[in-house]
């Protein structure tokens, strides 16, 4: 599995952090910025990440800012794309096995790196379960509010 990862100004550290847990597990990780703490808008680095997760089959993202509130709103705004603001490892568990979430955001004045890794770990961990979960996902998938 790839992963694509950005994040705002406020996420730099965490990203940069994550970057390489996520490696040193054996991922492919593509950093898609920014790379220094120069004030950025969040929605353009959403964009990226999720662009690249709905043209690469097998490939999830990661989303951090200040709080991943933003990230998380802009991501859910792509159709296909299932953003999902985790806290801890109950809610990332949750979000791969009811919701098939393939984004996950998080942020980094809410998490420090012990958190982040129980995050990472859980999301890691868990597979969408289907059943009667499937029909959810697909009433999700089928909303259009253009």
């Amino acid at each position: 599995m790839k992963f694509y990862i950005a994040t705002d100004h406020a996420g730099v550290d965490l990203k940069d952090w994550t970057v390489e847990y996520l490696r040193e597990k054996g991922f492919e990780v593509e950093d898609l910025g920014p790379y220094s703490k120069d004030r950025v808008d969040y929605p353009d680095f959403a964009n990226k990440v999720c662009e690249a997760v709905l043209a690469n089959d097998n490939s999830q993202g990661i989303l951090i800012c200040g709080s991943g509130i933003g990230m998380s709103m802009a991501a859910n705004r792509h159709k296909g794309i299932r953003a999902a603001l985790c806290h801890d490892a109950y809610t990332a568990t949750v979000a791969r096995g009811h919701n098939d979430a393939n984004v996950l955001c998080f942020g980094e004045r809410i998490v420090g790196k012990g958190v982040a890794a129980s995050i990472i770990d859980a999301w890691l961990a868990a597979d969408f379960e289907g059943g009667r979960h499937e029909g959810r996902v697909a009433k999700i998938e089928a909303i259009s509010c253009n």
